[in-house]
């Protein structure tokens, strides 16, 4: 039986956030989340369903215009069957697979990560969130996602708590302390996140984890 995907949209644009900033990307945004956290700005409605076979075909339409191709969402990993099969078949055409998660879904990453060229992973800091609390998923999940190129970003928000932070700086120092944290304010809250990003900036670098301070730029700039 061939496998279905649910995607919401595919466009061309430059990355916005983490480390890949400004880089030329083509974006697939998967439908489908399997959390609400309180700060989250992507809510999608709607999707078309794709065969493996029909959407590798709809990103070679792009030409190979982009550095990557970024698979975000919600949550690709939600689909990681379907999103195996995709790229078995991208990946004969060379192109470098940049996966966008809430690095909460281990065991699907696993079927995964061999086709995979950097995964910017979250680590979901519970009092910025809401929600419960996903340390020991993280920790398994950067484990496997240290295969390959990664990097971690944390949405600092005016209820983040210290002590989460400080807990999410053990876990990486315990996995992989080369792995390259990235602090990003809260796109709603940011003119009053100024010296708390600082002040956690500066943990960071008292722990001896590198840190930077990067927003959502495409919501700055006005692109997509």
């Amino acid at each position: 039986m061939i496998s279905k995907g649910r995607v919401s949209e595919i466009f061309h644009s430059v990355q916005g956030e983490g480390l890949y900033l400004g880089e030329e990307q083509l974006f697939v945004r998967f439908f489908g989340c399997n959390l609400r956290c309180d700060f989250c700005d992507t809510h999608l409605n709607t999707f078309i369903e794709y065969s493996p076979q029909e959407l590798f075909e709809e990103i070679e339409l792009y030409n190979g215009a982009f550095g990557s191709i970024s698979f975000t969402g919600g949550e690709p990993l939600l689909q990681a069957e379907f999103l195996a099969d995709v790229l078995k078949l991208i990946n004969h055409e060379g192109h470098k697979i940049y996966l966008e998660t809430n690095g909460t879904l281990p065991g699907e990453l696993q079927k995964l990560i061999k086709y995979i060229s950097v995964v910017a992973m979250d680590i979901k800091l519970p009092s910025s969130t809401g929600m419960g609390i996903f340390w020991n998923f993280h920790r398994k999940f950067l484990e496997i996602a240290s295969q390959r190129e990664v990097f971690i970003k944390m949405i600092i928000c005016s209820m983040t708590q210290e002590d989460d932070l400080r807990q999410a700086i053990s876990l990486i120092k315990e996995v992989n302390k080369s792995a390259i944290l990235i602090l990003q304010p809260n796109s709603a809250e940011q003119d009053i996140l100024k010296d708390k990003l600082q002040e956690y900036k500066d943990i960071c670098r008292k722990e001896k984890l590198t840190a930077c301070i990067i927003p959502q730029m495409h919501k700055i700039m006005g692109i997509r």
